[in-house]
């Protein structure tokens, strides 16, 4: 049975069992298809089916890219990693660490190397009091984003600025809005609106066409529905998440670490830069440097151990997990393997060794890396290992 058989029929069976309502799987090799693979609706209701050029919510898929923005800064020497981000934001000018004893000074704002870690104190909302903090800030973008408004880029990363840290940094790792934080410090270092840098610097020159913060109203009907799981099966989804949801407009709020939507052809030339040291198609988009920076593990062991269970074998650098130890993963990975994921189940993972970049689409709440996900990634293991 061939490998697009053979993920037809998996991908088949999440969509008969209803972990998703439709999802497809793009494989390339060397800038080559290996093969695309698709099952399921785009639309159930509708009854649009999944195709290629499908737009989906990338939700935290988006932070690579954001990592990659402000390497092409570190690159041109605007931008040093151990800046503290109050530099830019006076927001993070007197920060404060919060935790059981009660809130006492920081010694230091974040720097932008912990931005890229995931180890600066920051937080998304959660049910601990830093989460509360960060919780209040979110629902007020919220509503003012429901009102046809909503806070600037810039203006809602000095509010998170504004809130204590859950720890002092470097000294932690919590899962938070680092990468939302960076794209602010993008847009002042730039000079540019958030969302124009990427066009510019990555967009446009990768042929990104259909990357963006929203979806024009002429390719609307490409934009795949939302749906979330309930004990009656799946059902649409429509609300505001971290801020990010209404797709029929630019937003005041460019969210670096979950506002983009892309299609799997975009997404796998953004992969393919990277894959080939920062060159695409004979175009130098990074320097072989920041790649090698981007992918190479940062966390040092006492901090590793704070990431979730579900990260086994992985470090973490630059917005992306990083193989370091592929046994202890909880599929058939590859030492140096390289990807992030998103909250609706959309993941990427780029295998240096094999020159293979997977993509996975999919827009299911509370996703990430999914069973189906898993599956697909041990059935293409198995064929590559046949090689």
């Amino acid at each position: 049975m061939s490998l697009k058989k053979k993920l037809e029929n998996c991908l088949q069976r999440a969509v008969d069992n209803q972990e998703a309502a439709g999802v497809s799987v793009l494989v390339r090799q060397d800038g080559k298809d290996l093969c695309f693979a698709s099952a399921g609706m785009a639309d159930r209701d509708a009854g649009k089916p999944i195709r290629r050029d499908s737009i989906f919510r990338l939700y935290s898929q988006s932070k690579p890219i954001t990592a990659a923005a402000a390497m092409i800064l570190v690159d041109r020497g605007l931008l040093d990693l151990e800046t503290p981000v109050d530099q830019y934001l006076p927001g993070f000018s007197h920060p404060q660490i919060m935790d059981e004893n009660g809130t006492r000074p920081a010694l230091r704002a974040p720097w932008i190397l912990e931005l890229l870690g995931m180890t600066a104190g920051l937080s998304y909302p959660n049910i601990d009091p830093v989460g509360r903090c960060a919780e209040r800030v979110f629902e007020e973008n919220q509503e003012r984003i429901r009102q046809g408004q909503g806070l600037s880029t810039v203006e809602f990363c000095n509010r998170l600025g504004e809130l204590p840290l859950a720890f002092a940094p470097g000294t932690g790792w919590r899962y938070s809005t680092c990468a939302d934080v960076l794209g602010a410090v993008i847009e002042i270092v730039s000079g540019k609106r958030f969302g124009q840098f990427l066009r510019e610097e990555l967009f446009d020159p990768l042929g990104m066409k259909d990357t963006g913060f929203y979806v024009p109203e002429e390719e609307q009907d490409r934009l795949v529905r939302c749906y979330r799981r309930t004990g009656q099966g799946l059902e649409p989804f429509s609300d505001l998440h971290l801020a990010v949801g209404r797709y029929d407009r630019p937003p005041a709020f460019e969210s670096g670490g979950a506002g983009l939507v892309s299609t799997a052809d975009d997404y796998a030339a953004f992969a393919e830069m990277l894959m080939n040291g920062g060159v695409y198609r004979e175009k130098r988009i990074l320097s072989r440097a920041a790649v090698k920076y981007m992918t190479s593990p940062q966390l040092r062991p006492s901090v590793q151990q704070q990431m979730w269970d579900n990260l086994g074998g992985y470090n973490y650098s630059c917005l992306m997990r990083i193989c370091d130890l592929p046994g202890a993963c909880p599929l058939f990975a590859e030492q140096g393997e390289y990807g992030w994921d998103g909250w609706l189940g959309t993941y990427f993972i780029n295998l240096p060794k094999e020159k293979v970049t997977f993509l996975l689409f999919q827009n299911v709440t509370d996703a990430g890396t999914t069973p189906v996900t898993r599956r697909c990634r041990n059935i293409l293991a198995g064929e590559l290992s046949k090689g």
